[in-house]
């Protein structure tokens, strides 16, 4: 059996003295590990970088194995990402957050938006808001997207600036006023209307957000914790923003 697709690198791990077992996320076959023969080499450890565009042909006698890569570069980031802290965090988290997705498991989306956010890591201000987009696009492929398009109380569309932290629905100012202190700030870039752009403020909203969300529906009920990476990237993209601001703590990378 054989297949070829696109794909981007998340890590590699050491098998035997001169091999690897890479792990990639493909477009059309989700997140896939094959063993990748001289993969130590010192022409193949450049291209087996995480963040890399590469072309990979999969060979495996039976579907269930775990097959062997043929890898093609096709675009080297690697060195770029290593720039940034928002960058070389950002690819780390990332890859975290595809290994809550069942192996083999196609998430053409999830393929693209990663693509477009490797080139954008360089830019806290657009990598920031364009990770919260990842982390919510993840929850919803796991099952627990938020609904943020109308009031969960009335069903209008304007004015919505809270969600509920028990349903993940979006509230209406006038509908959450008497319960404002319970729920959460809905940042104005991810309303509906959406014609906001990210600040300090809002950024740091939609992190606490989804790394709420993400706490109690995937990472406490399956006994792990979030990635280290996932608040270094965080307090990278927000002092980027604030390079006044001081070192961040607390649950998600954000201080209360």
């Amino acid at each position: 059996m054989q297949w070829q697709d696109h794909a981007i690198i998340l890590g590699v791990k050491r098998h035997g003295e001169t091999s690897v077992i890479a792990e990639v996320m493909t477009r059309d076959r989700g997140r896939h590990l094959g063993l990748v023969r001289s993969g130590r080499s010192r022409a193949m450890q450049p291209v087996l970088q995480a963040g890399n565009a590469v072309e990979v042909l999969w060979r495996a006698r039976l579907d269930e194995h775990l097959g062997e890569f043929r890898v093609e570069p096709v675009t080297l980031r690697a060195a770029r990402l290593m720039e940034t802290a928002t960058a070389v965090y950002g690819v780390q988290a990332m890859g975290a957050l595809l290994r809550l997705l069942p192996e083999r498991d196609p998430h053409p989306h999830l393929f693209d938006a990663l693509e477009v956010i490797l080139d954008h890591l360089h830019n806290p201000a657009d990598a920031g808001e364009l990770f919260v987009r990842f982390e919510l696009a993840v929850l919803n492929d796991l099952g627990f997207g938020l609904d943020l398009a109308e009031c969960a109380a009335t069903g209008g569309r304007s004015d919505l600036v809270y969600v509920s932290p028990k349903s993940g629905r979006a509230v209406s100012r006038s509908a959450g006023a008497p319960w404002a202190n319970k729920l959460l700030l809905l940042p104005p870039f991810l309303g509906a209307e959406g014609n906001h752009a990210a600040d300090f403020d809002s950024l740091a909203a939609a992190f606490r957000l989804t790394g709420f969300f993400l706490h109690r529906h995937v990472y406490e009920p399956r006994g792990i914790e979030a990635v280290a990476a996932r608040d270094g990237f965080v307090q990278a993209a927000l002092k980027a923003l604030n390079p006044a601001l001081p070192a961040l703590s607390g649950p998600n990378g954000i201080s209360a």
